[in-house]
Formats: structure tokens, C-alpha cells, sequence
């Protein structure tokens, strides 16, 4: 009797709103059957973007939508960070042709495989927990501001109609895309990128250093924060900081920074804008 009530389709599509997705488990865990969900699909209330997951006939699939979904819809302790953070907050003519449409997602849970199935512009990237050792937490319930910002993250809005997102900050999402650094190119691009980070808070900065367990993304950060001279580095607190110990060759032939002892590479100058 319960699945021909007409107001329990009324409270999933006023759930649905415009862009929100809904997976198969979490209408099951909501009281919504296979067979009633299939009986949605046929009436033209509910269509399937993806196999496994569900939005309201006429709502707009975005980007915007699919990770909020995902964040408070699912609960899954996701973020949006590394360079396609920093390309939500202005620095995206920073970054290498293409890598502005890649949405860079952090987490200590994998998200689920209908999310590469979406058709949509941007493509998602998931790498993993990233180089913090900050226990990531359900964001079923909507961390407040100040619980997020003890872990360099925030709310932030990019689309009308889509809800805040939680995201890195620009401290938290340099030390991300220094993590990822792997060869030359990647430096080239951390060093544009660190260039326009004249705003970073150094408490802030502090507090991510102690708890990054990356090596060579706290070297890098602060060898390429120390060459562009920002005017934050030398209140940035560094008790408590491990930065290892030894030389680091992060590129072959490269220039070893005195202080921080990671090798740059030593062209960097002529690959700035």
C-alpha cells in the first residue's frame, strides 16, 4: 500500500530538487523498492543517468550537483581539492591545458563507479586520501565551518542552484598538487600556481605541515613559497613540522634549494608567464 501513495514520490522529488542524484542504495536504505523505483522510471518521474543512479525527470545533470550528491546525499567523506580546487578559487590559467576540466577528488572512501559513467564535460579524478593523515568523517550531517576549516577545508558555492561544496582551501590544495609532483612539468606548474599564492594564511599553513605526512610535498611547498619570497613564510610556524631528513632528488639535474634541500629544476624562471 505504501508504494502507491502519491506522497512518497512527492517527497523524493522535492529531495531531488534540480541537480541532486540519488543511488540505488540509498533509495533502498530510504524505503524505495527496485520494483517501485522501475515504476518511476516508466512513469517519466525519475531518469537514469548512470546505471545504479537516479535524478528527477527535467533536472539539470552538473558536475556541481553530482559532488554535492555525493557529499551530503551519500555521506561519503569526499572533497574537491588539488588543482582543480585551486582552479574553483581563480587560479585556473595556472594550470596545463585540460587539467581545468578534471575534477580532483580526495577521500579515504573510493567513490562509486557509476560517477566515471556520468556524460558530462568535466571528467572526475580520485587520488586517493591524499597526503594528510586528518580522519576524514561522514559529511551526511553538514560539518560546520569551523570543523572543516581545522582540516584546511571549506564551504564553498560555484553554481547557482547547486549548494556549497566542500573544499580545499588554497593552503590545503597546494600542498595536494605538490604531493602529486612527479616530474619537471609538474613543477612548472606548482611554481606558476605557488607564484599567486600571495594570501595563504601562515597558521593555517602551519597547521597542514604538521599534519601532512608528504615529505616531499612539504619541501616543495615551502622551497617554491621560499623562491617567489611571500611575505607569510617567515611567520609560518614550522614547530613540529617533520621534514626528513637527507637530500630529496625530485628532478634529475636540477637544482638543490639550500634551505629545503629539494632538487628544482633549474629553468624554472623561464617557464613562469
Amino acid at each position: 500500500m505504501s508504494e502507491q501513495n502519491p506522497g512518497k514520490l512527492n517527497t523524493l522529488l522535492a529531495e531531488l530538487e534540480d541537480t541532486r542524484l540519488v543511488s540505488s542504495r540509498w533509495l533502498r536504505a530510504h524505503g524505495y523498492s527496485n520494483s517501485l523505483v522501475a515504476r518511476y522510471v516508466r512513469s517519466g518521474w525519475l531518469v537514469s543517468p548512470a546505471r545504479g543512479v537516479y535524478m528527477r525527470k527535467g533536472g539539470r545533470l552538473q558536475w556541481e550537483g553530482v559532488v554535492r550528491s555525493l557529499q551530503l546525499g551519500e555521506g561519503l567523506p569526499l572533497h574537491v581539492g588539488g588543482r582543480f580546487a585551486l582552479s574553483l578559487q581563480g587560479h585556473e590559467h595556472y594550470l596545463r591545458l585540460g587539467d581545468a576540466g578534471t575534477v580532483t577528488l580526495y577521500g579515504k572512501q573510493r567513490p562509486p563507479s557509476w560517477l566515471g559513467n556520468l556524460s558530462l564535460a568535466q571528467r572526475f579524478e580520485y587520488l586517493g586520501k591524499g597526503p594528510f593523515d586528518f580522519l576524514s568523517a561522514s559529511l551526511s550531517i553538514e560539518p560546520s565551518v569551523t570543523a572543516l576549516a581545522e582540516q584546511g577545508l571549506a564551504w564553498l558555492r560555484v553554481a547557482d542552484g547547486a549548494g556549497a561544496l566542500v573544499c580545499s582551501t588554497p593552503e590545503r590544495a597546494m600542498l595536494e598538487l605538490c604531493a602529486e609532483v612527479s616530474d619537471a612539468a609538474w613543477v612548472y606548474e606548482a611554481d606558476a600556481l605557488m607564484q599567486a599564492m600571495t594570501t595563504l594564511r601562515p597558521q593555517r599553513v602551519g597547521l597542514l605541515l604538521r599534519h601532512c605526512d608528504s615529505i616531499k610535498a612539504k619541501r616543495l611547498f615551502l622551497a617554491l613559497a621560499d623562491r617567489h619570497r611571500h611575505a607569510w613564510l617567515p611567520h609560518v610556524p614550522l614547530d613540529g613540522v617533520d621534514l626528513g631528513r637527507g637530500k630529496r632528488a625530485l628532478v634529475s639535474g636540477g637544482r638543490l634549494h639550500p634551505t629545503y634541500l629539494i632538487t628544482l629544476p633549474a629553468d624554472l624562471d623561464e617557464h613562469l608567464a
